[in-house]
This record gives C-alpha cells, sequence and structure tokens, in this order.
C-alpha cells in the first residue's frame, strides 16, 4: 500500500501555498512524506489573489524542475479556491478578501502557471456561471470538484452532466450548524453513485462515528480519504502560516485561525490516517488501500 494524498497543504514546516517557499523547505516536506510511506501528493494551494497563486505554482513548477525528489513526490497541483462561496462558514479558513466567481479567463491563467500540472481543482459550482469554468476543466482531463459551496440539489445534478466528479472534504468547509435534511452533505450523498466523495480522517473534522455512516452511505468503492495536512503536520503545537495566514495549533494537533471555529487544514499524517480507520472504524487493510491508494489514483485517472 502505497497511499497517493489529493490534498496536502505543506507539510513538517513547508507551506506549499507560499510563492517564498525555498527549494530545500520543499524538498525536506518531501522527504518526510517518503519517510511516512507517501507514495505521491497533489501539492494543494488555497484562495489568494490571482496573481499570488500564479506565483505560488510558478515556484512549485521551479522546485520540481529543480530536484527530481520534489519531483517524484508533488505529482501535480490541487487549486482550492478562489472560485469557492464567499459565505460564512462555507468559506471556511479561506480568505474571503480573495474570493470570486469562477471564470475562464482567470482559470486559464491558473493552468499557465502549473505549466500543465494542475490535476484537481475545487469550487463552487453555484458560483461557476453556466458551469463554464467546468467545462473547460474537464475538456482539459482535470477533474473538479465541488467544495466550500452549497449548491441546490439541481444545480450539483447539472455540474456533474457537465463532468464535475468530486466532492472535497465533505462534512467540512460548510457551517457548523446546518438544516436538519437539504443540505450540502445529504445532497452530496444522494448523488454519492456519480462523484468521488473525500473525507479527512482526522476526528476533529468529522467524529469517527459520523464518517463511519458516510462510509456506509457513500460506499468505500467511491470514498477517499485525504490529510488536509499543513505545514505544522510532524510539528505538534505552535503557530504556524498557511497562505500567509496565521494558524495556531493546539496540544490536540487542531488548526485554527486565531479567534475563529473554523478549522484550517489539519495536521494528521497518512500513518495516522491509517491507524485511525483500522481502530475506529474497523477497516481492513485492503479497504484502507483503497481509500488511500487505489481510489484516489482512479479519480485523477492514474489508474
Amino acid at each position: 500500500m502505497r497511499p497517493f494524498d489529493l490534498q496536502v497543504n505543506g507539510y513538517a514546516g513547508a507551506d506549499f501555498c507560499s510563492a517564498d517557499l525555498d527549494l530545500a523547505g520543499c524538498r525536506h516536506a518531501c522527504d518526510a512524506l517518503a519517510a511516512d510511506g507517501v507514495d505521491g501528493i497533489l501539492a494543494t494551494v488555497i484562495t489568494d489573489s490571482i496573481d499570488g497563486l500564479c506565483a505560488t505554482l510558478a515556484t512549485l513548477v521551479r522546485h520540481r524542475e529543480a530536484d527530481a525528489a520534489v519531483a517524484s513526490m508533488i505529482r501535480g497541483f490541487h487549486v482550492e479556491g478562489p472560485f469557492i462561496s464567499p459565505l460564512p462558514g462555507y468559506v471556511g479558513a479561506h480568505d474571503p478578501r480573495h474570493v470570486k466567481p469562477a471564470n475562464v479567463a482567470d482559470m486559464e491563467r491558473i493552468l499557465d502557471a502549473g505549466a500543465g500540472l494542475v490535476r484537481l481543482v475545487t469550487l463552487a459550482p453555484e458560483h461557476d456561471a453556466g458551469l463554464a469554468t467546468t467545462r473547460l476543466l474537464v475538456g482539459r482531463g482535470i477533474t473538479v470538484s465541488a467544495g466550500h459551496c452549497d449548491p441546490p440539489l439541481d444545480l450539483l445534478r447539472a455540474a456533474i452532466d457537465a463532468g464535475l466528479s468530486m466532492v472535497t472534504h465533505l462534512g467540512n468547509g460548510c457551517p457548523t450548524t446546518l438544516p436538519r435534511h437539504d443540505n450540502v452533505i445529504q445532497r452530496a450523498l444522494s448523488l454519492a453513485d456519480h462523484l468521488w466523495v473525500c473525507f479527512i480522517p482526522d476526528g476533529v473534522h468529522v467524529p469517527f462515528f459520523a464518517l463511519g455512516n458516510y462510509l456506509d452511505a457513500a460506499g468505500i468503492e467511491r470514498s477517499i480519504m485525504v490529510t488536509d495536512a499543513i505545514a505544522a503536520a510532524t510539528l505538534g503545537p505552535g503557530r504556524y502560516r498557511l497562505s500567509g495566514m496565521v494558524v495556531d495549533v493546539d496540544a490536540a494537533g487542531v488548526a485554527r485561525r486565531p479567534g475563529s471555529e473554523n478549522l484550517a487544514g489539519s495536521t494528521v499524517t497518512m500513518p495516522r490516517v491509517r491507524e485511525h480507520l483500522a481502530r475506529h472504524l474497523g477497516l481492513s487493510d485492503a479497504d484502507i488501500g483503497r481509500l488511500v491508494d487505489t481510489n484516489p489514483r482512479r479519480a485523477l485517472h492514474l489508474a
């Protein structure tokens, strides 16, 4: 089993969301990921100005070109934002100043900066007029995921018809209090036969008892586990940065922006993910392998 992680914002002190990340820090993070048994990742960049996102992606492209070990670990990029919902709760820990509606011109700039390595884009379907950006990405062979969003059921169906094929960290990127029945979690689960459904199994983003319910509804064959790791992963409590924002990590490893209840990524590692899935959900090695290895590769058309 060689985990492939679709959502890694940073690791071992390195923030992949920063254009100032140097090659030494990037290589150290990739070495730490390899030591933790990870076979490959999508380096994830989150909401920033379009100029900022392009600069960050250009930095990661240069580091891949300069170091074979970095290129081996960072197989591509996951762009999470800025085309997400600006509404409180749904925006999560993303900087609302840079959130904007999806549009083809800005998406083209981001893709150009990523030098053909953008593999996954998370956006809000309700902020993609005519689903034009979704269609552009799908036409380029890029996986499109719904996240930090609240599309009505008919729009989510239309987005799937346009090629959207994933949901980013279900159960998160939404308010802590939702309508009982008609909410983004229930809508996504009702269409799980058509979607790859991602979860963060750290026990904080989704309690394990709820994760078990979600897995029963979505099915292990359609589910994916990600870490959503930030620079603090492996380092313990302290103050860190995520895409220029300050993030405090407490003694339990929970990351939040100061004064906010919103989670700001995770500090969980893949070894811990595997341990959690075995201990708290009673999953077999074969099922864990599907969730962290086989399914993410299939979702990106890598297997």
